[in-house]
């Protein structure tokens, strides 16, 4: 059964990147530390800080994705559309407590799965989900470099930028009925219900060849204190587009009740179906744009990721996979074909993103505000370096929530150092608060 998703491909991709476009997928634990402010935008990422550096991640978090791909397939006992959601949500990061499932959580997806639902509700009193839960994000590293055609005084140049790199895009969207949440958390049964649970997930796996333009402008006499770092930085950057891989899975799990509010035993249709449709050929393209400057110790950058962002998907293939019954004790879903799309188009948000730091020789102070996944959202941190020792601190809102960072770095050589961070994530089914690991190597260019 081919419903899966690839991170093993997507760590040995990514692991290099220097950013990524979500928090939890981020691979940066010093940015994950400063609230997970990165580069914003093309230019911003040119602006050559005091120290730049490499930072690989080291992904502890993919023991946990890993350690049972049963959980992944609709075949299996183990089967968790929950666990997947919340895996896809933070597959890379360690999350403390991720594993140790709420046993009423844990009852009520087991039940399900396996047919063996009580049809007493009553019984999964205590598992509280939210109503919507969305995941989402965008992880798209380019490898290449910048070639000049054109230097000027005070490092002023114009040139052209060749690249390439991995794009994985991610998103996965959960909605239960306000009627079933409340019979979880209350127990108290509801007559003559009809009570559903979507979700659906959409991953994309492409290769982006990338070409554009760099340049930087420097100011004129007067403006700024005259280092080298200083300037007008714009970027553009054409993207073109070559899909491998796309998953879409469809999941309705729908619960009836009878005028007694136990869950009825005839239901009046399969109460699981889930679609999946999969594609292997793609191409598109996206524009991305982005303008920064530097005055003295002040930056400011502001970009748009994925201006025209889009894929088309074509040579597909559908399964549709049944369950006919929850109460039976006969998990056996029938597997059958559907008709396939002939071309699907696939569009992602617009990411616009504004930012604004103070950098000196001891203290970074950053802030971003953006637009794009998810939602509003915006990061903000502070880092006091010492000798040996960098500690940070930072908070960031995203889909709707606040959340705290902080971290630690450690500087063993004058060219490596060990990032280590910990955030607060609400990336779960009942979105309560969770504590998450992050850590990365650091090798600076002196």
């Amino acid at each position: 059964m081919r419903i899966r998703i690839d991170v093993v491909a997507l760590v040995l991709c990514l692991a290099m990147s220097r950013s990524a476009n979500a928090q939890n997928w981020s691979f940066d634990a010093r940015e994950i530390g400063l609230g997970g402010v990165g580069s914003g935008n093309l230019a911003s990422g040119m602006i050559a800080e005091e120290r730049d550096y490499l930072a690989i991640v080291l992904p502890f978090g993919l023991f946990q994705v890993l350690k049972d791909f049963s959980v992944f397939d609709p075949g299996d006992p183990k089967f968790d559309p929950i666990r997947v959601a919340e895996y896809a949500a933070t597959p890379i990061h360690y999350v403390v407590g991720r594993d140790d499932n709420d046993s009423a959580q844990a009852l009520f997806v087991n039940d399900i799965r396996n047919a063996t639902l009580s049809r007493d509700l009553s019984k999964y009193k205590g598992f509280e989900p939210a109503n919507s839960m969305l995941a989402e994000g965008l992880a798209s590293p380019s490898f290449g470099r910048t070639i000049k055609i054109k230097t000027g005084s005070g490092g002023a140049f114009q040139g052209i930028y060749i690249g390439a790199g991995p794009y994985l895009s991610m998103h996965s969207a959960e909605l239960i009925d306000p009627t079933l949440t409340g019979v979880l958390e209350s127990g108290v049964n509801v007559a003559n219900a009809t009570m559903p649970m979507t979700s659906r997930s959409q991953g994309q796996l492409a290769l982006a060849i990338t070409g554009g333009y760099r340049g930087r402008m420097a100011w004129p006499p007067g403006i700024g204190s005259g280092t080298d770092r200083e300037g007008l930085y714009v970027a553009a950057d054409y993207n073109y587009l070559r899909g491998f891989e796309y998953q879409d899975i469809d999941m309705v799990v729908k619960i009836e009740t009878d005028r007694n509010g136990l869950v009825t035993v005839l239901p009046t249709s399969s109460p699981i179906v889930i679609d999946q449709r999969h594609a292997t050929k793609g191409t598109g393209y996206s524009i991305d744009l982005g303008i920064g400057a530097v005055i003295d110790h002040m930056e400011f950058g502001f970009g748009a990721r994925g201006i025209g962002n889009r894929i088309n998907w074509s040579d597909f293939e559908g399964k549709r996979y049944t369950l006919g019954n929850l109460l039976t004790g006969n998990s056996n879903f029938v597997e059958t074909t559907i008709a396939a799309p002939g071309e699907v188009r696939i569009e992602l948000p617009i990411d616009y993103r504004g930012d604004v730091a103070f950098v000196n020789d001891e203290w970074t102070t950053a802030a971003q505000v953006g637009h794009g996944f998810g939602g509003n959202s915006f990061h903000g941190g502070v880092e006091r370096r010492f000798d040996r020792i960098e500690l940070r601190g930072g908070a960031r809102y995203t889909i709707k929530r606040w959340n705290p960072t902080g971290g630690i770095g450690f500087n063993l050589s004058d060219r490596f150092g060990i990032d280590v961070a910990a955030y607060g994530t609400t990336a779960n089914i009942e979105q309560k608060h969770h504590l998450a690991i992050a850590a990365s190597l650091r090798f600076e260019h002196k």
